[in-house]
């Protein structure tokens, strides 16, 4: 391995971050997130989605507004005190379904999904690990099924990857003639981008 390669950010990373603080990045709080989740939900269409999935759901917050979108909704995470905060948030939402899963050693196996969300969460895969977890989400994903890229875009110190490049990694497969994704829509805030995909 080239060591100046970045890795993945181990889950030891994320149980650090929350045992220092209950509420990192201000989910719960912040006005930046709090219009963030808006445009993330009006980017998805009205009508609901049979089965959800959303990669790195942290406390929740944005698990409760994309619950009524979806008849049924698995959220997962790496760090089990967001999840536990999560599960309390959205106990009354019996469409939702919680688990602690590490992608991309770990996947829910036999699921597809016709609406995965992947919002600040690419950046912290290194390169090999976002590849693998494109062919898996990929996989997974139903055909006409929709995929929601949401990350800031400002790079970090300590992340192997930009917002930006998670997002590029994936409009450039959807660009390819035997690309399984097509781009509907998308468009650049201050400090985050968001794009909607489809499988064809």
């Amino acid at each position: 391995m080239n060591p100046n390669q970045p890795s993945t950010l181990p889950p030891t990373y994320f149980d650090d971050v929350y045992r220092a603080n209950s509420d990192p990045w201000n989910f719960e709080t912040s006005p930046y997130e709090r219009a963030k989740y808006a445009d993330t939900i009006a980017a998805l269409p009205s009508e609901p989605y049979d089965s959800g999935f959303e990669v790195g759901c942290s406390l929740g917050v944005l698990t409760e507004q994309l619950a009524p979108k979806c008849r049924h909704l698995l959220a997962i995470d790496v760090a089990e005190a967001p999840l536990e905060r999560a599960r309390q948030r959205c106990a009354q939402l019996l469409q939702v379904e919680f688990e602690r899963m590490m992608l991309p050693a770990e996947f829910p196996v036999g699921r597809s999904f016709d609406l995965i969300v992947l919002s600040e969460v690419g950046y912290y895969w290194a390169l090999p690990d976002l590849q693998l977890a494109s062919e898996k989400l990929l996989n997974a994903l139903r055909p006409g099924g929709h995929l929601l890229l949401v990350h800031w875009t400002p790079p970090v110190h300590d992340y192997p990857l930009t917002g930006d490049e998670v997002h590029e990694f994936f409009l450039a497969q959807a660009v390819a003639s035997d690309s399984p994704l097509k781009h509907l829509h998308g468009h650049r805030a201050e400090q985050y981008r968001l794009d909607l995909l489809a499988r064809r």
